[in-house]
Order: C-alpha cells, then structure tokens, then sequence
C-alpha cells in the first residue's frame, strides 16, 4: 500500500507539469484544436476530407520551412522581412538555370539554395557587422530581391520545369506528398540544433541577452550572422517547393512568406524581443496559419477579407507577445 502511494503522487506530478508545459509554451495547440473544431462542423463536406486534409499540408510545408528560419532569427534576437521577395528571385534564378540555361535540375537546386544562402549572408553582414537594425537590412534587401526578380528574364514567369522538379512540390512517397518528408527533416535537424547542440545555446543566449552573452565569451555577431544565412537557405527550399508544385517560377512566389512566418511564429510562442521560443511551437503556429486560410477558402470568404483576418491574427499575436514580456519583466 505504501509503495502504490508513494508512486501515485509521482504519476501525479508529471501528469500536472506535462499539462503547466503545455500551458506556457503550446496555447495555440488549444486554439489549433478550436479551430480544428469549428471548421469540421462549418465545412463538414469538404474540410475533413483526405483531399483536402494532403493539401492544406502541402500548402503549410512551405511555411512551414520558411517558418523554421525566421524563428532562427527571431530567437536570435532579429527580424528578416525579406523572406517573401528572396523566394521569388531564387524560385527565378533556380528555375532560368534549368529551363534556359541547361543546369543540371540537381545542381541547380543545391546552386538556388546557395543563392539563398547568399541573401542570408548579405542580411548577416548588414546587421551583425555593418551594425544596421535588422529592419532596415530587411527591407532594403526585399527591394533589393524584387528588383532582380523583375530584371532577370524581365518580368516574365518560367515555365515548363522538369519533372525532377515537380516531384518535389507534387510527388507522392508511400502514400504522403513529398514536401512533408521535406519539413520532418527540416524540424527534426532545428529541434536538434536549437536544443542539443552549443549553437543553439548561443543563440538564446544572444537574442535574450546580447551584451550579457558578449561578456560571457559568446561571438554573438557569429551567432546572429548564422541565423540569418539559415533562413535565406531555408527560404531558398521552400521556393524550390513551390516552384515544383507550380511547374513556374513567377516574380511574386511567395510574396506573403514573411508576413505568414513571422505570424506563425508568434502564435507558437516565439518571442519578438529574442530569446523565447521553441520550434514545435513554430510548426503548430504555421499548422494554425495554414488551416485558417483553407478554411476561409472552403467557406468561401472573399480574398481581401482573409487578409484583413491574418493582419488581425497577427495585430493579436504580437499584443499578447508584449503582454508576457511585460509580464515577465515584472516577475
């Protein structure tokens, strides 16, 4: 009888902190789940369907990735607002080294992501060692991105891609769309690295305290600057993603990335002011983000309306964001 007591209260306790972790890093699991909800009983004849289940998932993959690098930055302690116009210029550059140039589709994918990878890297240099705010770096590199979207096969989309290529965004591997595999390699790496490895310590050291880890022997410019070539590297694969499903690389692919990622971020939990965050929470917010957008399709609400609801998913997102932070200032 002791030993059944003594075991009760432990089983008890883990049960009680499971559900406290779930409160303070997962609430938009709640909300994901009520959304969940609501759309079965207002779209029952379509949403819960495995047509539309398979493409709301390819639909989120791309956020989703795009999600992962923005949550580097962000943890990090920064922003990067050019994630949209970046995946339109490399989906071009990627696609005109095929159609036009006759690269290799598998060179030319490991050249787009290392175009990607460059973007990040001008964002890094801008920020950790020119000393710019993350903000204005951003947004003249989404200019800077647009512009060359627009001059390299001036104005025109790129067509007819290989089917190398549309696998990538279309195919099918043992019954589940390939760009999902894609974002379970991607999540499982970034749960590693942010968790399990120093870099990942740095970088919530950095974003949470910047001067307090330069003093403890942290190269919090290193750190930063990396978070910001992890993004462009990763918005570089979810353009490559798109381009395949699209079979074209058009000038405006993407446009939204950003604005959806930095969105899904929020809600996971990720905070603006650096330093919090957990990457699950990430996959969760863009998850929320994916399905709210099918689900105002489904329902038929006008366009400009569903943008009008994710500026205000977001306006709320970021005030509750700064009501922990404050709340935690004053603990």
């Amino acid at each position: 009888m002791k030993n059944a007591a003594a075991v009760k209260p432990k089983r008890d306790n883990v049960c009680l902190r499971t559900l406290r972790s779930i409160n303070d890093n997962y609430n938009i699991l709640y909300v994901l789940i009520g959304l969940f909800v609501i759309l079965s009983f207002a779209a029952t004849d379509v949403f819960l369907t495995p047509t539309n289940l398979f493409n709301v998932l390819r639909q989120v993959s791309m956020v989703s990735i795009v999600s992962v690098g923005i949550f580097f930055t962000l943890v990090g302690g920064g922003i990067d607002l050019s994630c949209g116009t970046a995946a339109g210029f490399v989906g071009i550059f990627f696609s005109d080294l095929i159609v036009n140039k006759g690269v290799n589709p598998y060179a030319a994918i490991v050249l787009g992501v290392g175009m990607g990878a460059l973007v990040g890297l001008v964002n890094g240099t801008l920020i950790s060692y020119c000393h710019l705010a993350p903000f204005i770096a951003t947004v003249g590199t989404m200019s800077i991105c647009q512009g060359l979207s627009l001059l390299w096969t001036n104005s025109y989309p790129v067509l007819d891609l290989p089917a190398s290529i549309e696998y990538i965004g279309r195919g099918w591997l043992f019954g589940v769309p390939f760009p999902l595999y894609l974002v379970l390699i991607v999540y499982i790496a970034a749960f590693i690295v942010t968790s399990k490895t120093k870099y990942g310590r740095y970088l919530y050291c950095a974003g949470g305290n910047a001067e307090a880890a330069y003093l403890s022997g942290i190269d919090v410019k290193k750190v930063q600057f990396l978070s910001y070539v992890i993004c462009g590297a990763l918005t570089a694969v979810a353009s490559i993603i798109l381009c395949g499903r699209l079979d074209s690389a058009q000038p405006a692919n993407g446009a939204s990335w950003d604005f959806d990622a930095i969105t899904a971020c929020v809600l996971g939990g990720t905070s603006l002011a650096g330093g919090k965050g957990n990457i699950l929470g990430a996959l969760l917010g863009a998850l929320f983000v994916g399905i709210l957008g099918n689900g105002m399709t489904l329902l038929g609400v006008n366009s400009n309306v569903q943008t009008i609801a994710k500026g205000v998913v977001l306006v709320i997102a970021v005030w509750i964001d700064t009501a922990r932070n404050l709340r935690a200032n004053k603990v």
